[in-house]
């Protein structure tokens, strides 16, 4: 179903590259003008992508003005095309970006991006890569015409982040590049790549497939996006893939354990695991003893408390998605190093679906829980849900899925219930979603 989370990345085999059809020749980056990723201060934003994203949408940068700011987008309602059939279709170099990270020429920012272990946070990746995906789509849906964009373009599904065999060193230059891959009527998917200079060249660190969706000028209801024309062989290829992608979560979806019964291979692996915690001695279904190497599900649980400042919201004035990932990511983490006993290692990130905003002044919840290992592999299930301050019902708003690897071989996880034991078929759904094992090498670091 997926292809190998730590397969080469695409990028790094020279196949469907934008090198081979959104770009030609040699990268040279300081005649391409590419934005900076920049923080003049020590708050979490990325200065520069997100202040264009803040001139395309006419955001404001002080908080007492986001209402009014959001009034003023009402009056681009009349900029919303009727039909997809009214827009200019693009191409995708269109919305061809390159975002650069430099740790390495601008040594201030590597205590941003460090981690204890002298390596580069992931949790802090993600932030940028959520930003970057936001603004690719609006360059493919620019208007000319109008200085601001009517569209509210948000962050739907993480598909993927796949993970490549190469050193983060926080002393060299990280590189982003990304653009509109396929598009539909209202969303469209977006491929990124992320590159660490080595020498004189940039190799190729994850790919990853973002899915963002188009909304009117004030986040209420969708809106159509431009089409997207594919001008070669390998850009046909990337469409087609899309086209895949969106079926495969089709069907994925409609056979998740919520609305569908385990398979019957999975009732026996459920049942066998069951029998295997018996006491033999009592002879009973009651009395639950745990294999050797083995832990309970529910003794491998960590949880956390988020207060949603302003400081952390979008150009929506919602809470970032890049925030809650990295927060979602961190947490995690720390889940599987403490299930594990050594340090994990970040082999995929898989279907993150924001299924519900998030508020500014909410109460973040976050719950993070084992739910299957193999070998050195841990996969771990991060559920966020919201309150507000004034009302204890608490909201589902995602649901986030980590691959790990660790060090040494880690126990094994066992259910208790039939809750748990969903959550553990869920887990070995995603972890199987893998087509390859991966394989640890020291130079593989990628922390939180």
């Amino acid at each position: 179903m997926r292809r190998a989370a730590l397969r080469l990345c695409a990028l790094g085999k020279g196949q469907l590259t934008p090198g081979r059809g959104l770009t030609q020749g040699p990268q040279n980056l300081k005649k391409q003008g590419i934005f900076h990723i920049h923080e003049a201060c020590s708050s979490i934003h990325v200065n520069h992508v997100r202040d264009k994203l803040r001139e395309i949408v006419g955001a404001s940068t002080n908080w007492r003005d986001h209402v009014k700011a959001m009034e003023e987008r009402k009056l681009l309602h009349s900029f919303l095309a009727k039909s997809q059939d009214g827009l200019p279709p693009r191409r995708m170099k269109d919305s061809y970006i390159e975002v650069l990270l430099p740790l390495g020429s601008e040594p201030e920012l590597r205590e941003k991006y460090l981690t204890v272990q002298n390596t580069v946070r992931f949790g802090r990746i993600l932030e940028d890569l959520d930003s970057l995906g936001v603004l690719i789509c609006y360059m493919h849906n620019k208007i000319h015409s109008a200085k601001m964009s009517p569209l509210s373009i948000v962050t739907a599904l993480v598909d993927k982040i796949d993970m490549c065999k190469k050193s983060l060193s926080p002393e060299q230059d990280i590189k982003f590049s990304g653009h509109v891959s396929w598009v539909g009527k209202t969303s469209m998917e977006v491929k990124m790549q992320m590159f660490q200079l080595h020498g004189d060249e940039f190799c190729p660190v994850l790919d990853a497939t973002f899915v963002m969706v188009a909304r009117d000028s004030e986040n209420k209801g969708p809106a159509f996006v431009n089409p997207l024309i594919p001008e070669s062989p390998e850009e046909e290829e990337l469409f087609r893939q899309g086209e895949l992608n969106k079926g495969r979560r089709i069907a994925f979806s409609s056979t998740s354990l919520l609305k569908m019964a385990p398979s019957a291979e999975e009732r026996t692996t459920i049942h066998e695991m069951f029998l295997s915690t018996l006491d033999p001695k009592t002879i009973s279904f009651r009395s639950r003893v745990l294999p050797s190497n083995a832990v309970w599900m529910e003794n491998s649980k960590l949880k956390s408390l988020e207060i949603c400042h302003p400081q952390e919201r979008n150009i929506f004035n919602r809470i970032f998605g890049g925030f809650l990932m990295r927060k979602a990511y961190e947490l995690a983490w720390a889940t599987a190093c403490s299930f594990g006993g050594s340090r994990p290692f970040v082999v995929a990130v898989d279907d993150i679906m924001f299924q519900k905003p998030v508020e500014v002044g909410s109460l973040l919840f976050l719950s993070s829980q084992v739910c299957f290992t193999q070998n050195n592999y841990i996969q771990v299930r991060v559920h966020s849900e919201v309150a507000s301050l004034q009302e204890k019902q608490h909201t589902t708003t995602n649901v986030f899925h980590f691959t790990f690897m660790s060090e040494k071989e880690v126990p094994l996880v066992f259910p208790k219930t039939y809750g748990e034991s969903m959550l553990y078929l869920d887990g070995q759904r995603h972890f199987n979603s893998m087509s390859g094992p991966a394989t640890l090498k020291k130079d593989y670091l990628v922390e939180p």
